[in-house]
C-alpha cells in the first residue's frame, strides 16, 4: 500500500451499539477517482465518516499518505488536505453562495479566489447566483455548491457522499462530467448509489456488504460483470441503480 494516498486496514466502527464496520481494509491510489458501491447499510458512508474521524475507528488504521489519522480530530485531517461532501451537502442556506465559499476558504488568499475561478468554469450557475441565498438554489444546484465548499481549499484528496441523491437525470448526467473534470486535478472516492454516475466517474472500486469490502477492482470491468451486479448491488441486466 505504500503508493496508495489513503489506505484503510482492518478498520471498525462501533456507532452506539452497533457494530457498522467490522474490518474495512482499501487503498486509494493517488490520481484516480474510486468509488465505493454496495447496497443500502453496507456502510460506505460510515467509511468516509470514519475517514474524517467524525465515528472514530474503535480498531485498525487509516493512513494519509503513509501518516496515521485514526486518533486525529475532524478539523486535524481537514487540514491534512481531505476535503469532505456529506451527504446532507452542509450548505449554509441563510448565507449567500459567496459567503459560504468564503468561509470555506477558512482564510482568504490569491490562492484561494484563483481556485474560485476553476469552480466557477465548473459550475457557472454558483457564479451566476453568488449573491443570492443559498437556500433559493435548486437541489443540484446546492449538491454542487457543496463540492466547491470542498474543492475552494487546496486538498489532495476529496471525499463526496451520494451526491446524485434526489437529483434529476438531467443533473446527474451534468455532474457527472463535473466530477470526471474534478478529477483530473485532485483524487477523489466517490459514496455513490446511482450506478450509472458510479460507472461514468470511476476508475477503481470497492463493494461493501455488511461492513466488509467484498470485492475490488477496476470500475470498467465491474460495469461488464452481471454476476457481481447482481450479487451485491441487486442490479439486473441493464439496470443503472444499486438501492
Amino acid at each position: 500500500m505504500t503508493d496508495s494516498i489513503l489506505a484503510l486496514r482492518d478498520v471498525h466502527t462501533h456507532i452506539q451499539q452497533h457494530h457498522i464496520l467490522q474490518g474495512v481494509s482499501l487503498e486509494v491510489k493517488p490520481g484516480r477517482a474510486t468509488v465505493l458501491v454496495g447496497r443500502n447499510g453496507a456502510g460506505k458512508s460510515t467509511t468516509l465518516r470514519t475517514i474524517m474521524g467524525l465515528n472514530p475507528a474503535t480498531s485498525g488504521t487509516i493512513e494519509m499518505e503513509g501518516q496515521p489519522i485514526q486518533q486525529r480530530k475532524p478539523y486535524e485531517i481537514a487540514h491534512l488536505g481531505i476535503g469532505y461532501v456529506p451527504e446532507d451537502n452542509a450548505v449554509l442556506y441563510t448565507l449567500t453562495v459567496e459567503e459560504n465559499l468564503r468561509l470555506a476558504m477558512f482564510q482568504e488568499s490569491e490562492q484561494g479566489w484563483s481556485r474560485l475561478e476553476t469552480i466557477f468554469h465548473l459550475f457557472p450557475d454558483l457564479k451566476r447566483f453568488l449573491h443570492s441565498k443559498a437556500g433559493i438554489l435548486s437541489g443540484g444546484q446546492k449538491q454542487m455548491l457543496a463540492i466547491a465548499l470542498a474543492l475552494v481549499r487546496d486538498h489532495r484528496l476529496v471525499l463526496i457522499d451520494e451526491p446524485s441523491k434526489g437529483l434529476a437525470p438531467v443533473v446527474v448526467e451534468h455532474l457527472g462530467e463535473s466530477l470526471n473534470r474534478i478529477k483530473e486535478k485532485t483524487t477523489v472516492v466517490l459514496v455513490e448509489q446511482n450506478f450509472y454516475l458510479a460507472s461514468l466517474v470511476g476508475q477503481d472500486y470497492f463493494i461493501l456488504d455488511d461492513g466488509r469490502v467484498v470485492h475490488q477492482g477496476l470500475m470498467a470491468e465491474l460495469v461488464e460483470d452481471r454476476e457481481l451486479k447482481q450479487k451485491y448491488l441487486g442490479i439486473a441486466d441493464g439496470g443503472l441503480a444499486c438501492r
